[in-house]
């Protein structure tokens, strides 16, 4: 199975990927995004645009995804903001017509809500040179601009199942997202050890998804 987590930016997909990893033995994390990052360093800067508007993305996430898919015993993870039709069919659709049993959850919240989320995630960066004097991760300006569009696409019937995440913690999303994909998991980690495993995830994930 393929569990196929989208959201906007700052919705929580790479942090609930990870909780599912943790708490459901065999599973796996393969992240769509580093697809696009190795595309990203083949071409010059100037022609670095949304890598997602390439064919070779699309077509080379479906690859690594069903490569993974026919050689793991477990359930693959997938964290991934996809909210142009075009390309969720040439990605989540094309793995379905191949056969593969993909399971989608887009993750919905409030537009403050996730603005909120956003902002306390790169708050929480500040520590890196990057963001030292902003106190915004790259890219933030550009997430906070989508947000709207984000969630006025992921609404749409295609992206469906849809999870409000508003009021729900990380071990709550992910069980919600287990209840839906009809997987069992391990109880959460303590308030300690849970809060600790989620700010090692979002150090070690420049990403703002």
């Amino acid at each position: 199975m393929l569990v196929w987590i989208n959201g906007p930016f700052g919705g929580g997909k790479t942090q609930t990927a990870h909780e599912l990893r943790r708490r459901l033995p065999g599973s796996v994390v393969c992240d769509p995004e580093h697809v696009g990052f190795g595309l990203h360093r083949t071409l010059p800067p100037s022609l670095r645009g949304d890598f997602q508007d390439l064919p070779a993305w699309r077509t080379g996430v479906v690859g690594a995804l069903e490569h993974v898919l026919h050689r793991w015993d477990g359930v693959v993870l997938a964290p991934m903001t996809v909210v142009e039709p075009e390309h969720f069919d040439q990605t989540v659709g094309e793995l379905r017509r191949r056969g593969h049993d993909v399971r989608h959850v887009a993750l919905l919240a409030r537009p403050g809500t996730v603005r909120r989320r956003l902002r306390e995630r790169s708050l929480g960066r500040v520590a890196a040179a990057a963001t030292a004097r902003s106190g915004f991760a790259p890219g933030a300006s550009f997430a906070l601009a989508r947000v709207e569009h984000c969630l006025e696409r992921l609404r749409g019937e295609e992206f469906a199942e849809h999870l409000d995440t508003d009021g729900l913690d990380v071990p709550q999303v992910a069980e919600r997202v287990a209840a839906l994909c009809g997987v069992d998991l391990l109880p959460p980690a303590g308030r300690v050890r849970g809060g600790l495993q989620r700010r090692w995830t979002a150090v070690r994930h420049v990403r703002l998804g």
